[in-house]
């Protein structure tokens, strides 16, 4: 069943795409939800309409995206956390405090878009975390987890 999205779904698409899904998926959850619309002819000519108008002002998203990758590839971030003697964090440092982090040096990212891998960091160290600012613009940002 093809289906547009009327907003952006992690691990099936973004927001006016096309794309293909299961019918029990998108006749019981994302259409009901009001998350995408059936792809018929209709509505495909809508989502052409759509996607001219808002070409413009993509192109100027990813160009700010593109500016705040360029600033962001030098920002070097340091987490402090309470560790015992073997450098084991009491807890774990997920992408709510790299979140936090980044908002003390002047950067506002929201923590869903950032990407940890592994989830959590259980452990002093260097790690790298996945940014997402666009749909097409992503990068490695590097950061230090210390013992406080």
């Amino acid at each position: 069943m093809e289906i547009i999205l009327k907003q952006d779904i992690p691990n099936l698409g973004y927001k006016n795409e096309l794309v293909t899904v299961k019918n029990g998926y998108g006749r019981n959850y994302l259409i009901p939800a009001g998350l995408a619309t059936i792809g018929n002819d209709a509505n495909k000519k809508v989502r052409a309409e759509n996607l001219k108008q808002r070409s413009h002002k993509e192109e100027k998203i990813k160009k700010e995206a593109e500016e705040m990758r360029t600033t962001l590839e030098d920002v070097k971030i340091t987490i402090g956390a309470k560790t015992s003697s073997t450098g084991k964090i009491f807890g774990s440092v997920n992408n709510i405090q790299l979140s936090e982090a980044l908002k003390k040096a002047g950067h506002e990212i929201d923590r869903k878009n950032i990407l940890v891998k592994g989830d959590t960091i259980k452990m002093i160290g260097e790690y790298n975390a996945k940014i997402k600012l666009h749909k097409e613009v992503e990068f490695d940002l590097p950061f230090i987890v210390i013992s406080e």
